[in-house]
């Protein structure tokens, strides 16, 4: 079993940067990839950005240039930092977990993030 605990989102205005953090806790060295999702009222959860137990990096259109997603593989722990943040951006952030075999995946409570213009 995976916990995962996000901290770091709030209220900030359109231009300004947030850091999100993902710690995580319980068996992690199965873990294969860990991510960032977003889900905005009314709308579909979407990925963010993701990254591999080896560092590789992957993002969604929208937040290439603006967020890196980065691994603290000592300390368990995910980040996603956000610049130049804008109004669209606003959402809940959801971290995941996901471990390839055997299958699980683990869900953070999510933490809000809201730009205002």
């Amino acid at each position: 079993q995976v916990q995962l605990v996000e901290s770091g989102g709030g209220l900030v205005q359109s231009g300004g940067s947030l850091r999100l953090s993902c710690a995580a806790s319980g068996s992690m060295f199965s873990i294969n990839g860990m991510g960032w999702f977003r889900q905005a009222p009314g709308m579909q959860r979407e990925l963010v950005a993701t990254i591999t137990s080896g560092g590789s990096t992957d993002y969604a259109d929208s937040v290439k240039g603006r967020f890196t997603i980065s691994r603290d593989n000592a300390k368990n722990t995910v980040h996603l930092q956000m610049n130049s943040l804008k109004p669209e951006d606003t959402a809940v952030y959801y971290c995941k977990a996901v471990r390839i075999q055997p299958p699980y995946v683990s869900w953070g409570q999510g933490t809000q993030v809201t730009v205002s213009s």
